[in-house]
């Protein structure tokens, strides 16, 4: 059984080879052929030029380095500062306006074009303008007093311009002599907006005019 089933499959094999070998012959020629006719058939491929072109690169200056400070050390609370009791002489605390010392006919006239309470200036009268409110203006520069100052014992003069109107307000003024204390000179501008005056007049009429004022911070 062995011997026969193994001639039948010999037999077998050897039929299969001889009918498709010249099939398989012929399928490798072919093959063959048309892998040589496609190499040589197809087009010549050519790589195009690419240009690679860019801008133009442009250098920059970095700006400098600004460097941050470090905070500020935070600055020590100043102490309270204590009140004192100081008692105000009335007949010192403000000073009578001096004509004979400080005579106002010194002041060269109002220039041209020019306000009479732009400047001051020398503007004539026959009536001098009088102070009619010192007991108040007395209460006024104890308040005005700058506290420091007078804690520490400190008194100033402060000598202004003041311009009163033709109504014995004081309308404005400016500094002629100053007490050394940019404080007192500060507290004697708002004191003088206080005073009240009764006009000056000339021939009859009220007129604005200049004058020189004393005003004087002291204690006792």
């Amino acid at each position: 059984m062995a011997d026969k089933s193994s001639a039948i499959w010999v037999t077998a094999n050897e039929r299969f080879k001889s009918q498709n070998g010249d099939w398989m012959t012929m399928g490798v020629v072919a093959a063959v052929v048309a892998h040589f006719a496609l190499f040589a058939l197809f087009p010549t491929l050519n790589a195009d030029d690419i240009d690679f072109t860019g801008d133009e690169i442009e250098t920059i200056e970095l700006p400098p380095e600004v460097k941050i400070p470090p905070p500020p050390e935070q600055i020590a609370r100043p102490a309270t500062p204590r009140v004192a009791a100081a008692a105000l002489d009335e007949d010192i605390t403000i000073a009578r306006t001096d004509f004979e010392s400080n005579p106002i006919e010194n002041l060269p006239p109002p220039p041209a074009g020019a306000r009479p309470s732009d400047v001051p200036s020398y503007i004539p009268r026959d009536v001098e303008p009088r102070r009619t409110n010192d007991r108040e203006i007395i209460r006024i520069l104890e308040q005005r007093y700058p506290s420091m100052l007078r804690e520490a014992g400190i008194s100033g003069t402060v000598t202004l311009y003041l311009y009163v109107n033709e109504r014995g307000e004081p309308e404005k003024s400016q500094v002629q002599k100053s007490s050394g204390y940019a404080q007192f000179d500060a507290a004697a501008a708002m004191v003088a907006e206080r005073i009240e005056f009764s006009p000056a007049m000339n021939r009859d009429k009220p007129v604005g005019v200049w004058i020189l004022q004393l005003i004087e911070f002291k204690t006792q």
